[in-house]
């Protein structure tokens, strides 16, 4: 079994034979987990599996487990699923999934399948609360029903939060009533640039899309009856030029601009006025009806200052808020978001770059710009998501082969990944309890489509998986024998994923340039990015 592997494992002798006489039972507690359950197993199975007061299959809780543990026991006569909570017994159900052929996923009938489990008994529970995966819709839009399907993928490998990156420079994904053209301008692009790199070309294809708040609550709900949060993200005070666009007078410069179409860092960002505060005020709140986390993403990375830094109004604002330095204008506005976002109960959730000035003590930083930003928020008494660039950004090659598609800076090859540890050696046992868990990143501007993501995230989404829920100490060999195994349950769930071997003919690439750097490029031009936060 692949994901997670078990804790502790006792085989027994005897096997569950699942057939027309299988039942299930669950308390009403578990009614959610039990309709899914059922939902689960029954297209490949076709079995009828009704719920009678003493099931073959029962779903229970038991208080002495985690709320997120489970155990997992099967004899000939029957299988036992317990958890803590109903998490617990979902990922218990999961792992009784795993135990049946992997024909068990698909999504009809597979005839002349004998569907058979070993007797046997599963504890387990995960390392680490927060288990995710950012998923970038910005870019290149994702339809509803393949953030769907992500959302499933998530819950078989029992990953439990989706940070999801709703606006760009490129794109505004997601509905706000009380600004329209958020939507009606600032989802829409005329082109996009085709390849890495200042001289790629563009395609000249219009590409757009959004979600509606009745598209949110569905996905957000969806969600939740997989033990999943959404964790929603609107960049600030840069990447925004799609807010632009809708709202010129946001801009340093107020002037009308198109949707980007290109990739990389724009130098157009908000104004530090307060009706722009107050603009994005009104969308945090719109956001927080929509999304019940407890945190909600505000963006702060990569936010360039020379517009500030030219431009006479904003040098005047800087006096008015008695500030010297353009740094401190971003540090003033993220915490207005972060007071607004306290008041109403929730915690802010900001890139690392947020750490360059002084933060409320409720906010949670993400570190992608290696564990730098992880060290220095926990020493600083922030929680915090490792997600370093040079371990788990997935958009990132795969080999240093030329075939691999638009390749991107270092290769991160499978078992690069599976080394993913979230917790930064150097910190102290109290600092490193500030280390939430952590997240593989998955930026689209190379991913138009929803197989080519598969590509970029398969199986290597399954390592860090792996990484989040299992101990410290992993054998990557082991963990390879058991993903041959794996791979047929994502063959019968249709991912199209990267083959050990190298890409497919049509997952390829040729002749579209790339960026690929090499690992000590890379580490120097990260380590002069954060000398201003360690």
């Amino acid at each position: 079994m692949l994901i997670p592997r078990p804790l502790e494992t006792t085989t027994g002798e005897g096997e569950l034979v699942l057939d027309r006489a299988t039942t299930l039972s669950a308390p009403e507690e578990l009614g959610g987990v039990l309709a899914w359950f059922q939902q689960a197993l029954r297209p490949a199975t076709g079995l009828p599996l009704r719920e009678s007061s003493s099931g073959t299959v029962v779903l229970r809780i038991d208080p002495d487990l985690g709320a997120e543990a489970y155990r997992l026991e099967v004899t000939g006569q029957g299988a036992v699923v317990s958890g803590g909570a109903p998490a617990g017994v979902f990922y218990g159900c999961q792992a009784f999934l795993q135990l049946l052929p992997a024909a068990v996923y698909r999504k009809g009938l597979v005839p002349g399948q004998r569907w058979a489990i070993g007797a046997v008994t599963l504890t387990d529970a995960p390392r680490f609360g927060w288990r995710g995966v950012m998923l970038d819709v910005a870019r290149h839009f994702l339809p509803k029903h393949d953030v769907l399907r992500f959302i499933d993928l998530m819950a078989v490998h029992r990953l439990n939060t989706l940070h999801w990156h709703l606006t760009e420079d490129q794109g505004w994904r997601i509905e706000i009533r009380r600004y329209p053209k958020l939507t009606e301008v600032g989802a829409w692009r005329p082109s996009s640039q085709v390849g890495a790199g200042p001289d790629a070309p563009e395609d000249g294809r219009p590409h757009g899309g959004f979600y509606t708040q009745d598209d949110v609550r569905e996905i957000v709900a969806y969600a939740a009856e997989r033990f999943i949060t959404v964790v929603p993200e609107i960049e600030t005070p840069g990447h925004v030029q799609a807010a632009l666009a809708a709202y010129p007078e946001l801009g340093v410069q107020k002037k009308p601009l198109d949707v980007w179409t290109r990739w990389g860092i724009d130098a157009n960002v908000l104004n530090l006025e307060e009706s722009t505060v107050q603009f994005f005020l009104d969308v945090f709140d719109e956001v927080v009806e929509l999304f019940p986390a407890k945190y909600i993403g505000v963006g702060g990375d990569e936010c360039p200052r020379e517009q500030w830094e030219s431009d006479p109004r904003t040098q005047e604002r800087m006096k008015e808020l008695g500030v010297t330095r353009e740094a401190d204008l971003q540090t003033w506005f993220i915490r207005r978001l972060d007071d607004h976002l306290t008041a109403k109960g929730r915690r802010l959730f900001g890139w690392d770059e947020i750490l360059e000035g002084e933060l409320a003590p409720g906010a949670t930083v993400a570190s992608w710009r290696g564990l730098a930003g992880a060290v220095s928020a926990a020493r600083r008494g922030h929680d915090v998501v490792s997600c370093p660039d040079d371990v788990v950004y997935l958009d990132y090659r795969q080999s240093d082969s030329p075939d691999e598609p638009i390749p991107v800076a270092i290769p991160l090859t499978l078992q690069d990944v599976y080394a993913f540890e979230p917790v930064p050696p150097q910190l102290s046992p109290e600092e490193a309890r500030h280390v939430l868990g952590g997240q593989a990143n998955i930026w689209t501007e190379h991913m138009d489509s929803p197989r080519t993501v598969d590509f970029f995230a398969y199986p290597r989404l399954c390592a860090v998986a792996e990484a989040l829920w299992g101990p410290a100490e992993r054998d990557f060999d082991d963990f390879s024998r058991r993903l041959e195994h794996h791979l047929t349950r994502l063959d019968a769930l249709g991912v199209e994923y990267r083959p050990a071997d190298g890409p497919k003919p049509w997952q390829k690439r040729p002749g579209v340039p790339g960026r690929p750097s090499s690992r000590e490029e890379r580490a120097a031009h990260i380590a002069s990015l954060v000398e201003n936060i360690t």
